[in-house]
């Protein structure tokens, strides 16, 4: 999994580089589908041959949209970003909402939408070139976050020197927190997250 998912084959752009015919597109969704439940339920263990099973279709055809497992792992990276931005762009857009309560709310829905899936959290913590793969997500997540975060420090509810960078180091150790409690673990990852929050908060 260390190889550059961004370079040579692995370049995911070459994956999605010209519109699909309706029926290509809807078994890509489906090997989509049922990657991320096989990965949930199994983690990078995941084999192709029971992506292609879960999803009704033929080994082939999960090779032809995705030639490794890989490019699978960045594909999903991809969607798992595109939907984290999409939660923290309606929470920037809330107008009259408090900036603070916003902020949170946004980071909650984000980790809520991370924890039950043991394969995202061992992509975020520990997988960065999958990550990489996903920038268009990753942009629109941090300017989203910039946002709220600039909103709640002019408020004066989050401390001066809070970063976007900071949120990033908080979801990266979610991340391993989250997946390690999966795995069985004592870790709590509602208890880390309230102590971060709450070390970004204010005094």
């Amino acid at each position: 999994m260390s190889r550059q998912l961004t370079e040579g084959p692995f370049r995911l752009s070459t994956i999605i580089s010209k519109p699909l015919r309706a029926d290509a597109r809807r078994n890509r969704e489906k090997v989509l589908h049922a990657a991320a439940a096989a990965f949930a339920e199994s983690g990078l263990d995941a084999q192709i041959e029971d992506i292609a099973r879960r999803a009704s279709v033929g080994v082939g055809t999960v090779y032809r949209h995705f030639p490794t497992k890989e490019a699978l792992v960045a594909a999903l990276a991809e969607a798992h970003f595109e939907r984290l931005a999409d939660i923290v762009e309606a929470a920037s857009r809330g107008g009259g909402n408090d900036p603070w309560e916003a902020f949170c709310g946004a980071i909650w829905r984000c980790a809520e939408t991370t924890a039950g899936d043991v394969a995202l959290c061992e992509i975020i913590g520990g997988h960065p070139s999958a990550v990489a793969a996903a920038a268009v997500g990753q942009q629109r997540l941090q300017a989203a976050c910039a946002t709220l975060i600039d909103g709640a420090r002019a408020q004066g509810t989050m401390r001066d020197d809070a970063a976007v960078r900071d949120v990033q180091t908080i979801m990266c150790g979610f991340g391993h927190v989250a997946g390690a409690q999966r795995a069985g673990g004592p870790q709590d990852w509602r208890r880390y997250l309230t102590i971060a929050l709450d070390g970004l908060r204010a005094r």
